[in-house]
């Protein structure tokens, strides 16, 4: 006899029923985000072959081992790597802008049986022979951040956003870090800037942030701020969240992705930014950590430990990735980024177009090759997991997105912004010229040429933008 339960039921009803899968099966390589590097894979190198689980976990002994010069290197390979690429370590350090520090846990995630193709090793340490010629419009500041400072270490750029650069060092120093005027120490190539964490310099710069009631959102940067002691990030902390005009702070490190041990060893720390954020939440502003990872490789099972330790602590993650020739410059590597950030709840915010920055002009791409790899990774995977490829318009210009571009000729490299709510004027970026063809390159080594180059691309800009305003009206 039928009950009531039964009448009526159909397939679809039925948790039993076969279900008719749309996609086919998943290749399991889909899936690589999710395998993530464990064990001790730093006994690899020669140096730390006797070194346990617990002490290299240890952040103040990774901060104590991190190499900072080639007599260090050599030291931790020992053998490893052939003499001639110690030697062409030791002219890259010679000729770089910046300083180098690398620590033991990034030291170890390089493959140094091809150490020259190695993603993390373009990244960190310098050799000479694939050094390229600079642009002739690079620049140390090419985004003006000092031309834009009231006081020293505060950019006010945008109107309700300024960059705080509370100090000048770094866990480890990036080769292509946009401000090599400043961070590290002096190089054979830079006197730098100072920007010292004193608490006298930071008084003038919250002094001008309480005297700008339009100010609501500060980046505090620097420098690294995983640099910073405990105290220190409580101080900056409360100081912005008790002025009433701040809504939002980013607190920007390089830090997980280096040495994300310190997450998982140092409570002192992770207690501060916590308290910080949990004060925030209470006083109903937003407090967030900002990082900073560039390729897939940089996320291990460590990575994961240290990240889940902010997400149990509410402590919201966005990741700000610079696109790199030889990096995350194909498709597939940076779909695997974005796939691993989201498995780790980090949210890929910005993919930058490599900054006009002195030294490194072999890590460079064209804008098109960001355009290319945008259309590519969006669809990837959920839209707020989708980064922005912007370019940070050298001279001031603010954040562009690549493709908003008033004109980009593709022969000659030169690619034209505007930021109406930012600065006026035409914003430009180059292209490397190595990826130009070779009449095209000869052009750039006349200075006569340059300047008419830029001339036709600024003119055609002011043509188009002339162009879409006629458009517009009369639509």
């Amino acid at each position: 006899m039928e009950t009531l339960t039964t009448i009526g039921r159909t397939a679809a009803d039925d948790p039993n029923a076969p279900i008719r899968h749309l996609k086919p099966p998943v290749d399991p390589s889909t899936l690589a985000h999710r395998q993530l590097l464990d064990g001790p894979f730093w006994q690899r190198i020669p140096a730390y072959h006797d070194v346990d689980e617990a002490t290299f976990l240890d952040h103040t002994w990774q901060a104590k081992n991190t190499i900072t010069n080639g007599q260090k290197l050599l030291a931790a390979l020992q053998g490893i790597v052939p003499p001639s690429f110690y030697q062409d370590v030791a002219e890259g350090f010679h000729r770089a802008p910046m300083s180098i520090r690398v620590s033991p846990y990034l030291l170890s995630l390089i493959d140094w049986t091809n150490p020259y193709e190695d993603p993390l090793r373009r990244q960190f340490v310098p050799v000479a022979s694939r050094l390229l010629p600079d642009h002739p419009k690079l620049t140390l500041d090419s985004l003006h951040e000092q031309e834009d400072a009231p006081v020293p270490g505060l950019t006010h750029r945008y109107p309700d956003k300024a960059l705080f650069l509370a100090l000048d060092t770094c866990p480890v120093y990036c080769r292509f870090c946009t401000r090599s005027y400043a961070v590290g120490v002096d190089t054979d190539e830079v006197e730098k800037v100072s920007l010292k964490a004193t608490e006298d310099r930071w008084q003038r710069a919250f002094r001008y942030v309480r005297e700008r009631p339009e100010l609501e959102d500060i980046v505090v940067s620097g420098g690294d701020s995983y640099q910073l002691k405990a105290r220190q990030v409580r101080l900056i902390g409360d100081t912005l969240l008790d002025m009433d005009n701040i809504r939002r702070i980013r607190f920007a490190t390089k830090g997980p992705a280096v040495m994300p041990m310190k997450l998982i060893t140092d409570d002192e720390w992770l207690d501060a930014l916590t308290a910080v954020v949990e004060k925030g939440r209470r006083l109903h502003k937003e407090v967030v950590l900002h990082t900073h990872f560039n390729h897939p490789n940089e996320i291990t099972a460590i990575t994961k430990r240290g990240l889940d330790r902010l997400h149990e602590r509410g402590v919201l993650v966005r990741n700000q990735a610079v696109l790199q020739r030889g990096v995350n410059d194909t498709i597939a590597t940076m779909q695997l980024l974005v796939k691993r950030l989201g498995y780790c709840n980090v949210q890929p915010y910005y993919v930058y177009q490599h900054d006009l920055v002195m030294g490194v002009e072999d890590l460079r791409t064209t804008l098109q090759t960001a355009i290319d790899i945008e259309k590519a990774v969006r669809g990837t995977t959920a839209g707020f997991h989708t980064p922005t490829f912007v370019c940070d318009a050298p001279g001031g210009g603010g954040k562009r997105v690549v493709h908003s571009f008033e004109h980009y000729d593709r022969e000659t490299g030169i690619s034209v912004f505007t930021a109406p709510c930012v600065k006026p004027g035409f914003f430009l970026y180059f292209d490397p010229i190595d990826t130009l063809a070779p009449e095209i390159q000869a052009r750039w080594k006349d200075e006569a040429e340059q300047a008419k180059m830029v001339a036709d691309a600024t003119a055609q800009a002011e043509a188009n933008m002339k162009a879409s305003a006629r458009a517009s009206s009369v639509r």
